[in-house]
């Protein structure tokens, strides 16, 4: 009987590749809301994002240019001297899709947060965002 040869696991380290730039996404993504940096938060999203959920038991649907609009238009935490904290509970990938789920504090919102990639030539996109606003 021949032996086999170890085979290079690409599955793995593409996996481990991904979950990096998705965090990187991650990253960018709680640094541009904290700041209000319309620019670099529109780069995490893809185009034709859009945003579903409940915010103090009110219902929430925008586009995505409705949602940046009203970043640039509202005071960000940062400039507010309010505490920001954004954090990622998992990443899960399967091919070129992922999902992500994050706590976002800020003002008088705790968010919890199920962000949706896809993988688009060769970049990690947010594609849709659901969020609901908790208590502590």
């Amino acid at each position: 009987m021949l032996a086999k040869s170890p085979q290079k696991n690409t599955t793995m380290e593409n996996s481990m590749e991904d979950s990096l730039a998705i965090t990187a996404v991650l990253e960018n993504y709680f640094k541009a809301i904290n700041e209000g940096d319309v620019t670099l938060l529109s780069s995490t999203f893809g185009k034709g994002t859009l945003l579903y959920g409940d915010v103090k038991g009110q219902p929430y649907a925008k586009t995505l240019e409705e949602y940046l609009d009203g970043v640039k238009h509202r005071q960000s935490p940062m400039a507010s001297g309010q505490p920001f904290k954004g954090e990622i509970i998992s990443i899960k990938e399967i091919n070129s899709i992922a999902i992500a789920n994050v706590k976002v504090k800020m003002y008088a919102f705790n968010y919890d947060e199920l962000l949706s990639f896809h993988k688009l030539n060769n970049k990690w996109v947010i594609v849709n965002k659901m969020i609901t606003d908790v208590s502590e």
